[in-house]
């Protein structure tokens, strides 16, 4: 199968198989009560119709977007895009870009709806067709975007390095790229990545966390951080049937558009969140083993140093210290190693 044979099957199973997220065969998509409690809110100022369309894996909407440009990869019917709407305000802009122009039709449908649900004089969202291997094509210039969010969709595509190739072109320096996905255990075989129903389900695709790691750092990412995670249930008997031995993790990511050391080196930083980002008031998790507690000093490495003062939470965050002086190493390892989190997950 070629690669655009790919994205046909893809297209054929958003477009034409689901009709509605009731129709899927495993939990790698969510429900709605696997969002964050402070997005909540936001659910019932969404249009039922973009609602029931929503295919996503997890709530990849980082904080601190207000008046930011933000582009959604694999936009679907729109929801993630109608709550970035809310979260970068009227003065912001979220761009939604999707293959699929059964799902763009459902999303561009509801674009004054949302606008006047919102009191906005115009509406701040553009839905473009076009593929995401691709932004050129669907006009999104190098260096212009500040946030990169994507939900369960860049394991779809055929070409994954050049999704992530893309997406670093785009974003500015010190840009963000925040995107839920799922990830296998090991390199599934090309006879069961070309199944329509694995493909559609999120699951043929997936890559191997490992070689997505070697990608990013190829890409000039070498610390990639894992904010949340979950494991994936398989639901449907044919599905556990074909691809049972396949462990399969919901992962929710966190990189930046920065120059980074490919180990966590230590040169006596500190870093001291304020408690200013609103959704954030007593404290901010930059991955799954950097808690910043409001007001309270924490030893950093270089790199998280460079990613809280290089980006744009720089304004909420206290940094003590440069880089003139290196004592070695820094352990930065999460505290489980396994990875095999119980709380805060990224998927129901």
């Amino acid at each position: 199968m070629t690669d655009t044979a790919i994205s046909e099957s893809v297209k054929n199973y958003y477009g034409e198989v689901l009709k509605s997220n009731q129709d899927l065969k495993t939990s790698a998509c969510c429900t709605l009560d696997a969002m964050p409690w402070h997005l909540r809110p936001f659910l019932t100022d969404l249009h039922p119709e973009v609602v029931s369309r929503f295919y996503g894996c997890g709530s990849p909407l980082p904080p601190a977007l207000e008046g930011q440009t933000v582009l959604d990869l694999g936009c679907g019917s729109g929801r993630d895009c109608y709550l970035l709407s809310r979260l970068v305000g009227e003065s912001g802009r979220v761009i939604g870009v999707d293959m699929t122009e059964e799902q763009l039709a459902v999303a561009k449908k509801h674009c004054d709806w949302h606008a006047e649900r919102y009191g906005y004089a115009r509406s701040n969202v553009e839905f473009v067709h076009g593929q995401i291997e691709n932004l050129a094509s669907a006009g999104i210039d190098d260096n212009s975007i500040d946030v990169v969010v994507s939900n369960c969709v860049i394991n779809l595509s055929p070409d994954k390095r050049q999704v992530l190739t893309e997406i670093f072109r785009v974003l500015k320096p010190g840009g963000e790229l925040y995107f839920s996905d799922v990830y296998a255990d090991r390199r599934i075989s090309e006879a069961l990545k070309l199944d329509p129903v694995l493909l559609g389900e999120c699951l043929g695709g997936a890559l191997y966390w490992e070689d997505f790691r070697r990608i990013m750092q190829e890409l000039g990412c070498p610390d990639v951080r894992v904010v949340k995670e979950n494991p994936i249930s398989l639901d449907d008997p044919e599905v556990a049937a074909k691809i049972g031995m396949v462990n399969f993790r919901s992962v929710t990511v966190r990189a930046f558009k920065m120059p980074l050391e490919d180990r966590c080196e230590d040169f006596g930083q500190v870093a001291i969140y304020k408690g200013t980002i609103a959704e954030h008031p007593h404290g901010f998790d930059l991955d799954d083993h950097h808690h910043f507690e409001t007001g309270r000093p924490l030893r950093v490495c270089g790199n998280t140093a460079d990613m809280l003062g290089s980006s744009r939470y720089a304004e909420h965050f206290e940094l003590i210290g440069d880089k003139s002086t290196h004592f070695g190493l820094f352990d930065c390892a999460p505290p489980n190693t396994s990875r095999s989190l119980d709380s805060g997950a990224a998927c129901c």
